[in-house]
């Protein structure tokens, strides 16, 4: 685990590498289309030069393309696939699986890790995650894992700063993007979709985007996007920013995650009261991946909750994701942190995870012990824990071996 903009993904790509040269195959599994895309022209444009074939697979692909590409997976001609949750549908075959990356791994469900792991015989698998996991919950989570933590930022990034304005105050937080704009910086200006329909979420992000085109935003170059784009589409938008043609990219959230431009200096998110905390922390990690200062503008609403107004003023205080993943276990209590269904996370009656760590700990210790002197729980003391154990978790004992 590490921070947004850390580097997991390049300890990724020198593992898979590893995992290639030894004659196997290695796949990266990511939540969404832009992220799987960035991820691949990431290790395309490193990689191809050293003779790595490299694919990008997801939902967009269809018809010959998607064969013939499934094809060259299965005979190995692949040796590095990059794909969402379609790497796990049925008739995607592996000719040498041996390693498997999976990013942003809470946002997949226990059965779906599962699945990719079948892929393989025994793959090795690194799991990679932006958002910090209190220590207590990922001895509760991962207790069964080697954790490496990336606690640092590569060196000669500029600082990020984070400043809070008010609907009155929208004019400043634009002139100051506008500012950053003539320096030759770019930004990102994100705005949250509340429409459940797809038809009022995509007329909602093109009005949003042709009233800055026509107004604040008018000598400048700008792109829109949204999640309802085709995945050449998306990948050209991308494209766009990343080379500086375009100033301006305006977003809904699913520029959440995965774009990496380091001239990028402005995020302004509208709205930051209708975002979750970890969600505020992945946006502002876009931005203050070069060696400029970097500035998050949130342009907030004057009716804001209570809840909201902690959470706005927390993420202006501090950069440290593993300072906000406490805050927001301590909030929201561990269960709903991660989802107590997905993750199996134990309702306790009097422990508190985010408080007793040391318990937690000791606990963890003392069960690992008692495997090693008794692995088939054969002990009198022993037979009721397993007795009680099967009982109780019997239907969850294959989900777990999935992490």
């Amino acid at each position: 685990q590490g921070d947004v903009g850390s580097g997991k993904t390049v300890v990724a790509m020198i593992v898979m590498l590893i995992a290639v040269e030894n004659g196997y195959q290695a796949a990266l599994m990511a939540p969404t289309e832009i992220l799987a895309e960035q991820h691949y022209l990431s290790c395309y444009e490193l990689l191809e030069e050293l003779g790595v074939k490299v694919a990008l697979f997801t939902g967009s692909l269809t018809g010959r393309a998607r064969k013939s590409l499934l094809k060259e997976v299965e005979e190995g001609e692949i040796q590095i696939v990059v794909g969402t949750h379609t790497l796990i549908q049925e008739g995607v075959e592996f000719a040498k699986l041996g390693f498997v990356t999976i990013d942003e791994q809470h946002r997949f469900g226990v059965r779906q890790r599962a699945r990719l792991k079948q892929k393989g015989h025994f793959p090795d698998v690194l799991v990679m995650t932006a958002t910090p996991i209190p220590r207590s919950l990922a001895l509760t989570l991962y207790g069964d894992l080697d954790i490496s933590v990336i606690d640092q930022m590569p060196p000669g990034r500029g600082m990020i700063f984070t400043r809070e304005f008010g609907e009155g105050n929208r004019e400043q937080a634009y002139d100051f993007l506008k500012s950053e704009l003539d320096k030759g910086r770019q930004a990102y200006v994100v705005f949250p979709i509340i429409e459940e329909s797809e038809k009022l979420e995509l007329k909602a992000a093109v009005s949003y985007y042709e009233k800055l085109k026509e107004g604040k935003l008018s000598t400048y170059r700008l792109d829109l996007l949204h999640g309802r784009m085709k995945g050449s589409e998306k990948e050209e938008i991308m494209r766009r920013f990343r080379e500086g043609e375009t100033q301006a990219l305006i977003a809904t959230p699913v520029g959440e995650v995965g774009l990496d431009v380091p001239n990028a200096t402005v995020m302004l998110i509208e709205h930051p009261e209708r975002f979750g905390l970890s969600q505020l922390h992945q946006l502002r990690g876009r931005i203050g991946r070069g060696g400029h200062d970097s500035f998050c503008l949130l342009v907030s609403s004057e009716k804001k909750t209570p809840e909201a107004r902690e959470r706005i003023k927390l993420i202006s205080s501090t950069t440290d994701g593993f300072k906000i993943s406490e805050y927001d276990m301590q909030m929201r209590g561990p269960g709903e942190f991660f989802g107590t269904r997905q993750h199996g996370l134990p309702e306790l009656k009097y422990a508190d995870l985010a408080r007793d760590y040391g318990l937690v700990r000791k606990a963890r210790e003392r069960a690992f012990k008692l495997v090693e002197e008794d692995p088939e729980f054969t002990g009198k003391d022993n037979r009721t824990v397993k007795e009680i154990f099967e009982s109780k978790y019997k239907d969850r004992l294959r989900l777990l071996r999935a992490g």
